[in-house]
């Protein structure tokens, strides 16, 4: 079809991208439908029978959002070496969580990290101040997912962002509401097939016709055509062109450490993968999903760097100093979308890409560089007159453009949508159901209407994931940062509230109600007033604590959990017996013990 056109080429694309993306959609929704969920237990745990195969499928689906399919190699590509930091955190978080948290937790056997909280620190406030923080956590990692969808959507299918943004969240609705956690579960296992596939099958193509090495992982560190080192060319491509050298960290490594730690950390505080590890039927299948999952996440994390490379590489031989006029449809698709954006300021017509901001106002306010501006404005009469640099390139779109600049087939590129959307709308799903049980089961059952029936508790959940999926649109479509950026603040908050609260429970039966809600609150304020005043309220990278950035302020937040909690509890009586005994039976995860019932 290439030989008619681009006109062709694009029309096939989109032709392609609605015939995949709805095939993959017709699947969830038939999955969501077989899978409905009848009782309380099917809703928030899916009946407890999973098959740790299954359920550590459904675990990755719920890990590898947007973040990790659309965001984390877009900006390991601009990033290079700093980006590691996403790469570690994430995978590092992830065995952290597996090893050391996952299996006490199941032994608990609560439907919820509330739950968990409530009962171990004998107390409706601190199952009041969990829920807060719930609820905090999953809709700052939400907007992130919300934002991936319309991405995709405005793209591929030509609509609107805005509209894109709800087309998701309607799908997202529907199988959230009817399956609950059992339909989410199976409708996840689904997705995790679609985005491995999806990511895999371009960064193969790419690294075979880029390195002749079918083996992505293998590939990034092979050599081109000419015979360099494709890094090597990386570098040299960046200080030509006035950027810092790929291969190399530029925020040091105290910010480096802090943003990995929060990311790490993070993730063993957050509640919707954390639930996952009730929906298997004995503790030692927590151990096995856990494994399963492992090995799943590790088919893309170790394909992202070399994806980051292959594009970023591909981008710059594309666009540098070439005739805007030579561009090829991708470019001009990309520019459709707001996310995409060239001004000729020397009137050459040639796209000069080099260090420094295209455009006023380009960048999310006080970003890495500590340079002002407001997100996803196109200011195509505002150019910046600091720098030469002519084009402005939203790194969330790096991934999902990364097969068309390769010129890869059509169905390839519509095949990278259906993964992106996959792995958004999983973890979207994911979380929402979090949104919903903090609000029904833990405030609702277990705290303000102790006596509402299983029916009337079911359809509280049901209303709340409604409510939730609005206000997770509206911030998807007015979003506060880049995909990975907002899901690292998230990660930050988790790291800084849930956290301490969860390990101390496990492992310290000294640990008392007073100290993990005086922990839990100075760590979700500090690290949410430092995020909220970097960001948005004229904080500058000069005034950075330590110099620790915002995506990583969430450990020092952690640190001030763990100071302040354990302060408070040694000066506080200690827990009653009978919770000190609950901690010994927890730290004993062997066997196969029937988890308790919630209800």
């Amino acid at each position: 079809m290439i030989i008619f056109g681009d006109i062709i080429l694009a029309i096939s694309v989109r032709t392609w991208t609605f015939i995949i993306v709805g095939l993959t959609f017709a699947l969830y929704l038939g999955v969501a439908i077989w899978a409905r969920a009848g009782s309380t237990k099917d809703f928030y745990v899916a009946g407890g029978g999973v098959p740790p195969v299954l359920n550590g499928m459904a675990t990755a689906a719920d890990w590898m959002s947007a973040a990790s399919f659309i965001s984390m190699a877009g900006l390991i590509s601009f990033m290079g070496y700093q980006g590691a930091q996403y790469l570690m955190g994430w995978t590092g978080g992830y065995v952290l969580l597996a090893l050391l948290l996952a299996p006490y937790l199941r032994k608990f056997g609560k439907f919820t990290v509330p739950d968990f909280i409530g009962e171990r620190y004998y107390s409706q406030t601190a199952r009041l101040v969990a829920v807060i923080c719930a609820i905090f956590v999953s809709f700052t990692y939400i907007v992130g997912q919300m934002k991936g969808v319309g991405i995709a959507f405005s793209r591929f299918l030509e609509v609107d962002f805005a509209l894109g943004v709800m087309i998701g969240t309607g799908i997202v609705f529907f199988y959230a509401v009817l399956g609950g956690m059992k339909g989410i579960t199976y409708t996840q296992v689904a997705q995790y097939c679609v985005l491995i596939f999806a990511y895999l099958v371009p960064a193969i193509f790419i690294s075979i016709q880029m390195v002749g090495n079918p083996i992505p992982q293998l590939g990034f560190g092979g050599n081109l055509a000419d015979g360099t080192p494709l890094l090597a060319k990386l570098d040299a491509l960046h200080t030509d062109l006035g950027f810092k050298e790929y291969t190399t960290s530029h925020d040091g490594k105290v910010n480096l450490f802090f943003v990995t730690a929060a990311l790490m950390l993070g993730t063993a505080g957050l509640p919707h993968v954390i639930v996952r590890f009730f929906t298997v039927p004995k503790v030692r299948d927590a151990r096995k999903s856990a494994g399963w999952a492992l090995v799943f996440i590790a088919l893309l994390y170790t394909t992202a760097p070399a994806v980051a490379a292959f594009a970023r590489t591909n981008m710059i031989n594309t666009v540098s100093n070439k005739p805007y006029a030579s561009m090829p449809s991708w470019f001009s698709n990309w520019e459709n979308t707001k996310l995409l954006a060239w001004t000729d300021k020397d009137n050459d017509g040639n796209i000069k890409y080099v260090a420094g901001d295209a455009f006023i106002g380009k960048k999310p306010k006080f970003d890495e560089d500590g340079k002002r501006g407001s997100l996803g404005q196109l200011l195509v009469s505002n150019p910046d007159p600091n720098t030469k640099n002519e084009l402005y390139v939203d790194r969330d779109i790096m991934v999902l453009a990364n097969p068309e600049i390769a010129g890869l087939p059509a169905w390839v590129i519509a095949l990278v949508v259906a993964g992106g959307l996959a792995a958004a709308l999983s973890t979207a799903a994911g979380l929402l159901l979090v949104i919903s049980t903090s609000i029904s089961h833990d405030l609702f059952k277990n705290f303000l209407m102790p006596n509402i029936t299983e029916k009337q508790e079911l359809t509280y959940a049901r209303i709340t994931i409604g409510a939730a999926v609005m206000v997770a649109a509206y911030f998807g479509i007015n979003p506060p940062g880049f995909v990975a950026q907002v899901v690292a603040w998230a990660f930050g908050l988790a790291a800084a509230s849930f956290f301490p609260a969860i390990l101390l429970g496990i492992f310290y039966k000294r640990m008392n109600m007073q100290g993990a809600v005086s922990g839990m609150i100075v760590g979700l304020v500090f690290t949410g007033a430092y995020i909220i005043y970097f960001k948005y309220l004229g904080g500058t990278k000069e005034q950075w604590l330590f110099g620790i950035s915002p995506e990583g302020i969430g450990t020092l937040g952690m640190m001030l959990n763990f100071v302040v909690a354990l302060l408070v509890s040694n000066f506080t009586p200690p827990p009653p017996q009978n919770i000190q005994d609950l901690v010994e039976n927890i730290r004993i995860p062997r066997g196969a013990t029937t988890p308790t019932n919630a209800h």
